[in-house]
């Protein structure tokens, strides 16, 4: 194989213009790298190579002879000198050209292990002599800092001593001080020549960490005080992120606090304010705009105003004549329909009186539905208050009163049954007079008129009086835009649906509108009037039935008219998610208190009621009377309340949570009542709220405890005190009133103080023993586990229980 000179070079580990130096010396010129040799001419140049080697000494040195330094960059670093070459047997020169070229390439690469290694040793000298150096650098800084700190000191200190007349020298600005100085900075370390050891290199390689980790951040010395926006209900992980803070660090003061919550628990404003506040950051009240709030903002009626009908709700006691009067008025009979002739519904109606529409709404009379006259008096321009001349001032009179001046509604004073013969207005007026209701002609701004629903009269008067107040108070409304308005009721009706009673009070209800009502929303399909006539549309102070929504809302919830269904669809869930979370953030709330509550006074009785109404309203309001039941020892818990007829899930649900059925004018269909048979579930109907209510307080007068009374019954005084090895002491006594039985505890008194109470061991009349002895007769009685003296007292009684009552 024909060899180049660069080709021998490279076995060589030489470069080409060494080998064509040697070639030259040895007598052949004119080469280049890219010159072919021959094999005569490589025979010339490995005879020269030997001969140069052969100079040398044939051993190999690993030793270390004066080394020449050589400098890197201002550092100095001792190079061995080149491994020497062991020289190769001239002999048989020619023959062995290959064997040299090898034994020259292992001597060289012998030659470079050893570079490699004193190249590592020299590291390691250098991060040692580096390490050092750092060490006495940072040393020299601390005194320097410590240094320029006590000047700073003493200037201040000539400086006060002057009077503060001369300004403060600052001393030169050092490097690396001032503040912040006690940061400590790496530096390049001084040489050492020393190795440490393994031990001594982790070390301070620690010590290096530490100081450089001082060069990144630093935790605050001062605490951050963050101004923190609280929505109306927050949960608690929420206002942790809202802090910086740790969420168990807001968990800890919520149970100082005494409320125990949980990461993802709600909690109200007033509570996460009281929060932020104890963490030491400043709460601020926000009220974030909603989707709710900009469509109510969206939906507002804008326009013109024009006059619309007055809306009258009638008031009163129970019984009092207030849908009687209404009967005249619109010339029908209601209270016939209505059970007992007692209003349990709202009812809206609207009356062509002389001078105008009229839109009256009336309301129930009983106790229990005090949130629907609350609901009317809400929704209202003028209150008409109807009291009996016979019975005068009631109860949910003076309630409707309360009710009125709330909603600072005008009222009128209507004195019902005035034909009734021996009646005294002037009473009525004075009792009115009581509770700051006075009429004109006493000074007064409040109209009072007798009229008589059966006779009719002075209805024509009290018709007037409505319309003169509504004429002075001038009630308007815009007629052209979407509809507002409030629901009076719901209810599901066979064959229709969800029908709606709302009360239109801005804008025009139309067929095919969208429509959201409270957590309800839907397309109108059909809107009915107040007498069965299908409408196109609604205008202010208009009383409709709706059919079309998703489902019951509840009674008094604000009715908007939107857009799109899509926007309905996405308020309606907004409403549901807040009163989802209002509603566990309150069950929160009360477990501590039921929790606390069990353990102070042991378990109350419970009934537990599963309620179905014909109407919303209704089932609205007997929860609450139901609830107002509830006392110390026994409690009412409505388990579900509802709209519509009784099904076989309320079955279900009132067995699992042993609950009573009450159907209110609705029933179980045959599904509900076989299933009610086969889990002993209790069901009841009712149609009138009086019987509703004292069948559940009867219920719950038997969970009561019984009231337990003692009687006395004999009284025995203590003669003389026998003792008997076989029976013991016997107390010898003489009855002296009443009687002394056996089975009857007794107490024993001792100069008529109670000082042991117990039982008779035994009873006897001379030897036999006796079930009683009467007053007069003398008795052995035997003490259990006391000792009786003479002129002690025996008294003996029984105990009686006897069943409450609420």
């Amino acid at each position: 194989m024909a060899h180049t000179v660069q080709s021998l070079s490279k076995l060589l580990k030489k470069t080409a213009d060494e080998v064509i130096t040697i070639l030259t010396s040895a007598g052949i010129d004119g080469k280049t790298a890219d010159s072919d040799i021959s094999a005569e001419e490589r025979k010339i140049l490995m005879g020269s190579l030997s001969k140069r080697s052969s100079k040398s000494s044939i051993s190999v040195s690993r030793k270390p002879s004066p080394a020449k330094s050589v400098s890197t960059g201002g550092v100095k670093i001792q190079v061995k000198k080149k491994r020497p070459i062991k020289s190769v047997s001239t002999s048989n020169q020619d023959d062995n050209n290959e064997a040299a070229v090898a034994a020259q390439a292992a001597l060289d690469a012998g030659r470079e292990a050893d570079e490699k290694l004193l190249a590592q040793d020299a590291k390691r000298q250098e991060m040692t002599r580096l390490q050092k150096e750092q060490t006495e650098v940072l040393k020299q800084q601390q005194k320097t800092v410590s240094q320029a700190t006590e000047d700073v000191k003493k200037t201040v200190d000539v400086a006060d001593k002057d009077d503060k007349s001369k300004e403060v020298k600052k001393p030169k600005r050092l490097r690396n001080t001032g503040p912040g100085t006690e940061r400590k900075q790496l530096h390049v370390a001084h040489k050492s020549k020393r190795k440490l050891k393994k031990k001594d290199r982790t070390r301070l390689s620690q010590k290096i960490q530490e100081e450089q980790a001082q060069h990144g951040f630093q935790k605050p010395v001062e605490k951050v005080v963050h101004e923190v926006a609280v929505p109306e209900n927050i949960k608690v992980s929420d206002l942790a992120q809202k802090m910086t803070t740790k969420a168990g660090e807001v968990l800890k003061v919520l149970m100082g606090m005494g409320v125990m919550a949980t990461l993802n628990d709600v909690i109200d404003q007033d509570a996460a304010l009281l929060v932020v506040e104890e963490m030491g950051h400043t709460g601020v009240a926000s009220k974030e705009e909603t989707i709710e709030d900009k469509l109510v903002e969206k939906s507002k009626p804008t326009g013109d105003e024009s006059p619309r009908p007055p809306v009258v709700t009638i008031m009163g006691h129970v019984d009092h004549g207030k849908t009687s009067l209404l009967d005249y008025i619109r010339k029908a009979k209601i209270a016939d329909s209505e059970v007992g002739g007692i209003t349990q519904h709202i009812g809206a109606y609207q009356v062509n009186a002389k001078n105008g529409i009229i839109t009256f709404i009336d309301t129930p009379g009983h106790a229990a539905f005090s949130k629907m006259r609350s609901r009317g008096a809400g929704t209202t321009d003028i209150i008409i208050l109807v009291v009996a001349a016979d019975d005068g001032v009631m109860p949910q009179t003076i309630e409707s009163i309360k009710h009125a001046k709330t909603a600072k509604v005008p009222i009128i004073v209507a004195i019902n049954k005035v034909d009734k013969e021996g009646v005294n207005l002037d009473k009525v007026k004075q009792e009115l007079s009581s509770h700051d209701v006075i009429s004109e002609e006493w000074g007064g701004d409040v109209m009072m008129i007798g009229v008589s629903a059966h006779t009719g009269e002075g209805v024509d008067a009290l018709l007037d009086a409505i319309t003169l107040t509504a004429e002075i108070a001038e009630f308007s409304a815009v007629v052209k835009g979407p509809a507002q308005g409030t629901v009076l009721e719901a209810r599901l009706e066979k064959g229709r649906g969800k029908v709606t009673t709302i009360l239109v009070q801005s804008g025009t209800l139309k067929k095919g509108d969208i429509m959201i009502a409270g957590l309800e929303y839907g397309k109108v399909k059909q809107i009915v009037g107040d007498q069965g006539k299908v409408l196109k549309e609604a205008g202010p102070s208009s009383p409709v039935e709706v059919l079309g929504l998703s489902g019951v809302p509840d009674s008094g919830d604000e009715v908007l008219v939107v857009e799109s269904e899509r926007k309905a669809r996405e308020v309606a869930d907004f409403r549901k998610a807040r009163d989802r979370e209002a509603e566990l953030q309150k069950q929160q709330a009360s477990k501590m208190e039921n929790f606390l509550q069990k353990m102070e006074e042991g378990d109350i009785s419970t009934v537990n009621v599963l309620l179905k109404s014909d109407v919303r309203g209704s089932a609205q309001a007997l929860v609450e009377a139901l609830e107002e039941l509830s006392t110390d020892e026994v409690r009412v818990k409505v388990v579900s309340s509802g709209v519509g007829g009784i099904n076989n899930t309320d079955i279900n649900l009132a067995a699992t949570s042993d609950a009573l059925v009450l159907g209110f004018n609705v029933r179980a269909d045959a599904v509900a009542r076989k299933t009610a048979d086969n889990e002993g579930v209790r069901i009841e109907y009712y149609s009138i709220i009086y019987n509703l209510i004292d069948d559940v307080k009867a219920i719950m007068s038997g969970l009561l405890s019984p009231e337990l009374s003692e009687n006395i019954i004999g009284i025995a005084n203590v003669k003389e005190v026998f003792r008997s090895q076989k029976l013991g002491d016997i107390a010898g006594c003489m009855v002296e009133e009443g009687v002394v039985r056996k089975d009857s505890p007794i107490r024993v008194l001792r100069d008529s103080v109670v000082v042991f109470e117990g039982e008779l061991e035994s009873l006897r009349r001379f030897k036999d023993d006796v079930k009683e002895v009467k007053s007069g007769t003398e008795c052995g009685i035997g003490v259990a586990n006391y000792d009786v003296k003479a002129g002690d007292q025996i008294e003996v009684f029984e105990r009686v229980e006897r069943a409450r009552s609420l």
